[in-house]
């Protein structure tokens, strides 16, 4: 509070909120009742004298540290009870979330063990359901970060009509209705054609959408207001690029390095450009600046593509070590790495690349091959699944259509519509034995194998042939395998062998014996004999995997020339990426670098896994989680 001026009848004390005058002997203000802030003390006859003398009030140094001592105190009060309200509500919150915690693990135990919703279907659509959540999340907070900037920037003649607008796509985004939300500005964008923070948020809404086409034009208009644009130039330059415009491409992003020349971004877009066009030498001007300012594993991986392809390995190399470095799951950077080290003649850095990219793809029978041993010998693959129960041709035909559907979603890379397209086969035929193991083999196709055990149990208890029985248990060693689970692996495969009457069955389990033992490492003379066990047994459909099995334990054994042979045998029936891998890899430990490099190559140029340079250029460049948080570091202009 400020004292208003002494005089020798009364002193009045002007309160500190809300400005009234009280008498000196109050302690709270007569208006608002807000404790009084003594900041001096009384007034005795010099002071009085010296102020009528100077019209001034003389204070010393030590009554203005008791006003600032005040003024702190009470600020640290009221801190001090909010803090305590808010501590007090994040303790009712949090008991609140444990109830609710605690009812919904309730209720999803209970649809389980009535058979409603299986575990993993049910983390599936909580963690789909999360996302989108989190999503929305984000995309609500960046509205309301320039809905501000928006409603500043319009110049239109409906204004009250351009605020309702973007309310609705508030609404819309509050509901996690993005169709609905970008209906309505876009509706709102026609109304102010010149708004480019509205342009720009609608464009990177359709750019995090995938829709190219329609984030296009929203970023032309931004760079149409502002030409100097940050992500304007970026953004338009990515989707140009995608779009197979690389000219207009590379004048976009050359003109964001001029404006921008210290941001990451416009120099790994463009040298990704280049090095997807095939001009090598600037690529590796643009890149390397790029990794100069932020070391990116992706920016370290094309840069050393790009200097491997131009003669410079020892350069190369060092950009992809720092690629794997950065990130130890790379596995097209340790490829690339091993040719570079064979170049080289470093034989032994170049097994040790090959041998963590095979670890970072664990061998394990692909969907096709699983589906080939639900065929007997000799005859067509079947139309429909085969019922265990009475079921109407239109059900047989229905449940065909949609193991056909998952089947080409599997090709074309649609992993969830495949899973949805065999839910909804089983949806069906529930107790469909082939069907449920066509599912199980999906399951092991999208690395889910913890709903594949609880297939196979239930292929188990029903009455099925000898065939599928086989199958469905080397699916799970496939999947327990995968999953570095090698003792659960071979206790199922004994259990297979003990049980088997045919060669079929005992090819299979001495295969997945002889594999799991091969990896634990621990009893490779046992490995060795369930591999020539497989072999001796094998029907002429099945000799690949045997064969194949049996080398990579002479690999395991250091007996690399038995190995070459058996990896050969076995590659010659029928080429796989994995064992021409194994197959390179067995020749470069017995010092055939030349022949070991041909069959690597072949080996990549196999593996529908590894993308082209100009298909990993497209990745890294839509990769928009990056995208956005440098946009979001750079100053908007």
């Amino acid at each position: 509070m400020k004292d208003l001026g002494p005089t020798r009848d009364r002193c009045e004390v002007l309160c500190q909120a809300c400005n009234a005058a009280n008498p000196s002997d109050h302690e709270y203000c007569v208006r608002c009742h807000q404790r009084l802030m003594v900041i001096s003390g009384g007034w005795d006859e010099e002071d009085l004298i010296a102020f009528e003398a100077t019209g001034e009030e003389q204070l010393s140094f030590d009554e203005h540290l008791l006003e600032r001592i005040s003024i702190l105190e009470e600020v640290v009060k009221r801190t001090t009870g909010s803090v305590r309200q808010i501590f007090g509500g994040l303790k009712r919150l949090e008991q609140k979330l444990l109830v609710n915690h605690t009812g919904i693990t309730s209720l999803r135990e209970v649809l389980a063990s009535k058979g409603t919703v299986g575990r993993e279907e049910w983390g599936e659509r909580w963690e789909a359901q999360l996302e989108d959540q989190l999503l929305g999340l984000e995309r609500r907070e960046r509205f309301s970060r320039d809905r501000g900037a928006i409603l500043a920037l319009f110049s239109g003649r409906h204004r009250r009509r351009f605020q309702k607008l973007l309310e609705e796509a508030e609404f819309a985004l509050a509901a996690c209705d993005v169709e609905r939300a970008m209906g309505a500005l876009e509706v709102a964008f026609a109304l102010d054609p010149g708004n480019h923070p509205l342009a720009l948020l609608i464009g990177e809404t359709w750019f995090n959408e995938g829709d190219a086409a329609r984030a296009r034009g929203f970023f032309e208009a931004v760079l149409a207001a502002k030409p100097r644009h940050y992500e304007g130039l970026v953004y338009s330059g990515v989707l140009a690029y995608e779009l197979g415009e690389t000219a207009r491409a590379t004048e976009r992003l050359e003109a964001a390095v001029g404006w921008y020349p210290d941001a990451f971004l416009p120099h790994f877009s463009l040298g990704a450009v280049h090095a997807s066009a095939g001009c090598l030498a600037p690529a590796v001007a643009s890149l390397s600046r790029a990794c100069e300012l932020e070391a990116l594993p992706q920016a370290n991986y094309l840069l050393g593509c790009c200097l491997y392809q131009l003669g410079h390995t020892t350069q190369a190399i060092r950009r992809l070590e720092a690629a794997v470095a950065t990130d130890p799951g790379f596995e097209d950077a340790f490829h690339v790495l091993g040719f570079a080290c064979l170049d080289r003649a470093w034989n032994r850095k170049a097994h040790d690349a090959f041998r963590r990219a095979l670890r970072l793809a664990p061998s394990r029978l692909r969907f096709e091959e699983l589906h080939q041993l639900l065929e007997s010998p000799g005859t067509a693959p079947a139309k429909a699944p085969v019922a265990s129960s009475p079921a109407t041709p239109a059900a047989h035909n229905d449940t065909a259509r949609w193991l056909a559907r998952a089947r080409n979603a599997l090709a074309g890379g649609r992993t969830r519509n495949a899973l949805s397209c065999c839910r909804q086969a089983l949806a069906r035929e529930p107790e469909n034995p082939e069907l449920l193991v066509s599912y199980a083999m999906v399951c092991l196709e999208l690395e889910r194998p913890r709903e594949i055990q609880a297939v196979v149990s239930k292929v188990l208890d029903l009455d099925t042939g000898e065939r599928l029985r086989t199958t469905a248990c080397t699916t799970l060693i496939e999947a327990l395998r995968s999953e570095g689970d090698h003792r659960e692996g071979i206790r199922v495969g004994r259990r297979l062998l003990a049980e088997s009457t045919s060669n079929f069955t005992r090819t299979l389990a001495n295969y997945e014996l002889a594999w799991s033992l091969a990896e634990l490492g621990e009893d490779l003379d046992e490995a060795l004999a369930c591999a020539r066990g497989a072999l001796d047994t094998a029907p002429d459909e099945l000799r690949r995997l045997p064969l194949a099995a049996l080398g990579w334990v002479h690999y395991k054994r250091r007996e690399f020339e038995q190995a070459v042979e058996c990896l050969s045998r076995s590659t010659e029936l029928l080429p796989s990426p994995a064992n021409l891998t194994r197959l390179g890899m067995a020749l470069l430990a017995s010092g055939e670098r030349d022949e070991a490099r041909d069959v690597l190559r072949q080996a990549r140029a196999l593996d529908v896994r590894i993308a082209p340079l100009r298909d990993r250029v497209v990745e890294c460049l839509k990769d928009s989680t990056r995208l956005l948080q440098t946009a979001a570091n750079k100053p908007r202009t």
